[in-house]
């Protein structure tokens, strides 16, 4: 879908997504970084070419529904800051950037960048208006969990002071992405707190996802289901 609505302290926004774009290997962190990219070569994903990369995708992808369809049982979500730009300003929101685990382990150089476009992107239907929380951006948090045998669990956690500072991460958008009204901007994520058995980066039957301003004592939260489809051939 490309009509989304986001409430906002300033009234509801109705919003035209023109490009989706999602920053990856974001971290601040360059340990961090490389300790996601083993997380996810133990996977079986390539390593990326550069550090951060910038994969463009549909925009018909983002859903904002309690509810999204994913071919087989492989995906799995990553909570992410995302920025909105509306009227000329920048908004900031939650979202998901779920991707096919199976097909990021192709043994091809665009695997990645096709695991994600085969996946819906959860998006909240709140934002706060970027001006707002650009100062203290780095104390804003983010938080998943999953809901795993019967209960929700402690997926991903950290601040925004992890991730790459978004205001650098518009700046190096690529020259084929100009920042104009529609342009939605996923900007990167955490690695994944291991269950019992070891195992990070998994699948769940559904996601929930958290922004907090602590100062502001206020958050942005949303939850999403999935739905597996059958593999067929």
């Amino acid at each position: 879908m490309s009509g989304l609505h986001f409430d906002t302290d300033q009234g509801a926004i109705a919003f035209d997504a023109t490009r989706l774009v999602v920053a990856g290997w974001t971290g601040r962190d360059r340990a961090a970084i490389e300790h996601h990219i083993e997380e996810l070569a133990a996977l079986g994903v390539m390593r990326p070419s550069t550090v951060p990369l910038y994969y463009r995708l549909a925009r018909g992808l983002l859903s904002q529904q309690p509810e999204v369809e994913m071919l087989g049982p492989t995906s799995s979500g990553e909570v992410e800051p995302v920025l909105l730009r509306h009227a000329g300003r920048w908004w900031l929101s939650v979202g998901s950037d779920h991707t096919d685990r199976a097909a990021e382990a192709l043994p091809v150089a665009h695997a990645v960048a096709l695991s994600k476009q085969l996946c819906a992107k959860p998006l909240a239907s709140s934002a706060w208006a970027w001006d707002e929380v650009a100062s203290r951006a780095d104390s804003l948090l983010l938080r998943s969990s999953i809901y795993e045998d019967g209960r929700w669990v402690l997926y991903q956690q950290g601040a925004l002071a992890a991730i790459t500072p978004l205001a650098d991460l518009v700046k190096g958008l690529p020259a084929d992405v100009p920042v104009a009204d529609g342009l939605v901007l996923f900007c990167g994520t955490f690695g994944a707190i291991a269950n019992p058995a070891g195992l990070a980066v998994r699948p769940a039957a559904a996601m929930r996802l958290e922004l907090i301003d602590p100062q502001g004592a206020r958050h942005i939260a949303h939850d999403y289901r999935t739905a597996a489809l059958p593999l067929v051939a």
